[in-house]
């Protein structure tokens, strides 16, 4: 069973996180990607790199794996997922894009592509809509 939990932004833990996950839109459409080794598309995010901050690691993410030129970013949650009696922590960001290039030749990244809602099927179905939800969550909070 994996359990997703949540806390705020600048929750500190005694552990050093792991992953910086970025919900993208780009004007109404939010961007999702698919690595090349899988057939579904996920939010964009990975593993945090020894001394690198998440809010670096989310910027690197979202530049590699989308092309992203120009975003405003916004953290929005720091986020755990305990699974196999593992708990994992990781922060949760929402980037408002402004310009999308190419990807990178450097990226694991096979197809960015561009929806109106939540891709289906996900990469990691147990995590990924919670994480998209508390982010959908933010932002009517946030621009009400």
């Amino acid at each position: 069973m994996v359990k997703v939990n949540f806390y705020k932004p600048d929750f500190h833990i005694n552990e050093r996180f792991i992953y910086s996950v970025i919900a993208a839109r780009k004007g109404e459409k939010w961007i999702y990607v698919r690595h090349h080794e899988r057939k579904t598309f996920e939010i964009p995010g990975g593993h945090i790199e020894e001394g690198e901050t998440p809010e670096e690691a989310a910027e690197r993410e979202l530049k590699e794996e989308t092309g992203a030129l120009s975003f405003e970013l916004y953290c929005v949650a720091t986020y755990s997922v305990t699974m196999g009696g593992e708990t994992r922590y990781g922060k949760l960001y929402f980037a408002d894009v402004k310009l999308i290039g190419s990807v990178p030749d450097i990226s694991e990244i096979e197809e960015v592509k561009l929806l109106e809602g939540f891709p289906d099927p996900v990469t990691y179905p147990d995590i990924q809509p919670h994480l998209f939800k508390r982010v959908l969550e933010y932002l009517d909070s946030e621009y009400q």
